[in-house]
């Protein structure tokens, strides 16, 4: 008999880079996310197999024992190596944090099946250290924290099916389930600019820039529950522009709509680490020509990506 576990997938709509050092921000979990299916062996095994939203096998793996040495690695390319060994590690970090977990003679079969291609950054990553926290009984903050590193938001978003105000504090993370279903939701848009940003890379960069913490916390945070509570589209255009404004000024980066789109008529704002995966837009559904006439085929409306 097969266990399955699923999680859902991200967007950070306000709050990218700060929400690290402790500003609010407003997170959404998409209609897109990642499954888990675990069926136990009679072997020592734990064969595991990941999927992508085509159903093409992109990575599978052997461990044995509950040491989870890694089989065959010495047969294999450097990338699978590393995705190996990532996995390795996670699965590691949460028998440690159960000792339970994994600890019987048992073989395992482990598939995984994301719902959105992989370059979408929709949270391949958080979604999978969730449903291991789920499978091995363990706090996935805990897991994502001595793993992968992170704010958290993506966890939260894994775990809840409506939009949050999120906040990263010392010992545990705030998370409050919010309403936000604006009347203008048919005037919002997700475009992927057909590339995926680095996360540990992007955060380290905005490491080493220099601003006032306290400042950018206390203006993204208030920018945060302006947006959130928007009545029209007028006031969240200008809400969402001088969001971007005060991160490009932090960042030293020119926003995304100067770089690419500065003939658009409507508002865009980053998500999540700046220079990859989805952006939002502002405007009707000419916005779909638009974006695809400039090379952005992938265009989704609020309504198909968001919960």
């Amino acid at each position: 008999m097969s266990k399955e576990f699923y999680s859902n997938g991200k967007l950070l709509l306000t709050g990218e880079y700060a929400v690290l050092d402790g500003a609010l921000g407003l997170a959404v979990p998409t209609k897109y996310g990642q499954y888990l299916t675990v069926a136990k062996t009679s072997s020592n095994i734990m064969a595991w197999k990941s999927y992508d939203a085509k159903n093409a096998l992109w990575f599978e793996a052997s461990f044995e024992g509950e040491f989870l040495g890694l089989l065959n690695q010495n047969k294999q390319s450097d990338i699978w190596l590393k995705t190996a060994k990532t996995l390795q590690s996670i699965l590691k970090v949460a028998k440690k944090l159960n000792p339970h977990f994994l600890n019987e003679s048992q073989g395992y079969t482990i598939d995984t099946k994301l719902s959105f291609p992989r370059n979408w950054g929709l949270g391949s990553s958080s979604t999978l250290i969730n449903n291991i926290a789920q499978w091995a009984k363990v706090d996935a903050f805990a897991l994502l924290k001595n793993t992968m590193g992170g704010s958290g938001y993506d966890i939260a978003c894994a775990q809840n099916n409506t939009p949050i105000f999120y906040q990263k504090q010392e010992d545990k993370p705030s998370i409050e389930t919010v309403v936000f279903k604006p009347v203008f939701a048919p005037n919002l848009f997700f475009v992927h600019l057909n590339q995926k940003q680095n996360s540990r890379d992007a955060i380290a960069a905005y490491r080493n820039c220099l601003f006032d913490k306290d400042k950018l916390l206390e203006t993204i945070t208030d920018l945060t529950q302006k947006i959130a509570i928007s009545r029209s589209l007028t006031d969240f255009e200008q809400l969402i522009t001088t969001h971007e404004e005060i991160l490009s000024e932090v960042l030293q980066t020119p926003t995304a709509k100067d770089r690419l789109f500065s003939d658009y008529e409507g508002s865009i704002k980053s998500l999540g680490a700046w220079g990859g995966d989805f952006i939002l837009a502002t405007g009707t559904t000419e916005a779909t020509a638009y974006f695809k006439g400039k090379g952005y085929p992938t265009v989704l409306s609020y309504a198909d990506m968001i919960k």
